[in-house]
């Protein structure tokens, strides 16, 4: 009998596992070389603006008039609050030398860290080389901060996170904008060139563009990062059988998690799922209590839109504000966090959920659930299945909505009661360390009803 199975017997947890999704490199050093690079570059940058030489360390002072206003109010907000100002100042200086790439903390204070982010808010957009992506830059120059007791504690703070949200907001207009394209070509840097499109081999033949065309035909590195598939390249399985779930997302299986429960202790290790709060204290929530959650992950490179994994009713949807760059500590050392924080970020993430009451009655009321990651904050449902004036009926495989500026991580939310058989791609994969994606719209899993 499988770990999975044995487990789904005896009515126990499923423990985490952990895995990248090639949001930033697995060479650390790249990630290093990555972030030495703007740093200088930033530092040249700013040099030619005071007329002398800018070196960003801890004694670097920060002229106020060379940020973007949303960043003078965050920094007059961590200034000037007592809490945040000593929580954004120790979560630099508690990174200890051992737990970076190069034994040397690269971002030493939070007035850094705002230049850094000023820098990236309105010029920046993900490149590709041949080391990998770096697709969540303000990531790398928050990576080790957040693994802090004070980075930890910084990083839920209600006020602060609604200034990231204005800044990642901001940053989304740039990434939505044609200035944006300067990476849409065929250089060893851009998406069209020969590193990215060796990692996306048949790209032409399976998404929309138009490779004739200035930037394939997309408009801006958002445009291009929720391309959408060609029409039958992720055929639907058995759309006339009500017992077949598909596979909402494009993605790497990340976690199974049986009898969970309406409260549960979703920061340790393990990171149980608590449904209070994942669903932020729905009505619906004790209708799951006892239930299954499937977890999956989207990596960088592949496609970024959700897809109804059952025919039948959105009765609810809407968006629930959250943290941005929230880790637990739990997890120990993570080189790319919070990838090892998944499970914990669903409970405390910007997300979307999106409640479905399937045909089926096997299967009823179930829930999709979009968590951002990150940079990668936006969740947008689609606005045609919000039900505002009544249930709006979805079929299986139709978009419900996507995440922009990239992807992140999702779950399927079934009822206590729903006999589920999950696909072998799908067992295999939660236990493989490095597993294809389960393709979109295929099996996810069977209802059995005897």
């Amino acid at each position: 009998m499988s770990q999975v199975h044995a487990q789904k017997a005896s009515g126990k947890k499923r423990k985490l596992r952990n895995r990248m999704g090639n949001w930033l490199p697995n060479d650390q050093e790249y990630i290093k070389q990555w972030l030495d690079d703007l740093i200088k570059e930033v530092q040249e940058k700013y040099s030619g603006v005071k007329g002398a030489s800018v070196t960003l360390d801890q004694n670097f002072v920060l002229p106020m008039e060379w940020l973007d206003p949303l960043i003078q109010d965050f920094w007059k907000l961590v200034s000037r609050d007592a809490t945040l100002h000593m929580q954004y100042t120790q979560m630099f200086t508690e990174v200890t030398e051992s737990q970076t790439p190069n034994d040397t903390p690269q971002v030493q204070s939070y007035q850094v860290m705002f230049l850094l982010v000023n820098f990236i808010m309105d010029n920046w957009a993900p490149r590709y080389n041949e080391y990998g992506l770096v697709g969540f830059p303000i990531n790398v120059i928050l990576n080790w901060s957040m693994g802090t007791v004070n980075g930890y504690a910084a990083f839920l703070n209600k006020e602060a996170n609604e200034h990231w949200m204005k800044i990642l907001n901001k940053w989304g207009e740039f990434l939505k904008s044609p200035r944006s394209t300067y990476v849409l070509n065929d250089k060893p840097w851009g998406w069209f060139g020969e590193n990215a499109q060796a990692a996306m081999p048949n790209f032409v033949e399976e998404f929309e563009c138009d490779p004739a065309a200035p930037h394939y035909g997309f408009t801006s590195w958002d445009d291009f990062f929720i391309r959408k598939f060609r029409p039958g390249v992720r055929p639907i399985a058995d759309p006339d059988n009500k017992n077949v779930i598909t596979s909402a997302c494009e993605s790497v299986p990340y976690d199974l998690q049986y009898n969970v429960q309406l409260k549960d202790e979703f920061w340790i290790k393990e990171q149980y799922y608590s449904l209070r709060h994942m669903l932020n204290e729905d009505p619906l929530t004790g209708e799951f209590v006892g239930g299954t959650i499937y977890q999956a992950f989207l990596s960088a490179l592949n496609y970024h839109r959700w897809h109804s994994p059952v025919d039948g009713k959105v009765v609810k949807a809407y968006n629930i504000p959250g943290s941005y760059y929230s880790a637990t500590l739990n997890v120990g050392k993570d080189e790319a966090s919070p990838d090892k924080s998944q499970g914990y970020i669903c409970q405390v993430a910007a997300r979307s959920v999106i409640f479905i009451e399937a045909d089926n009655p096997a299967i009823g009321l179930m829930c999709f659930v979009a968590v951002g990651m990150s940079e990668v904050s936006t969740c947008e449902i689609n606005p045609g299945v919000i039900p505002i004036d009544g249930p709006k009926s979805v079929k299986k495989g139709q978009e419900i909505g996507m995440f922009h500026f990239g992807g992140s991580t999702h779950c399927l939310i079934f009822r206590a009661g729903v006999n589920l058989e999950f696909a072998p791609n799908v067992l295999e994969g939660l236990e493989d360390p490095d597993p294809p994606n389960v393709k979109l719209n295929s099996k996810l899993a069977t209802v059995i009803t005897k």
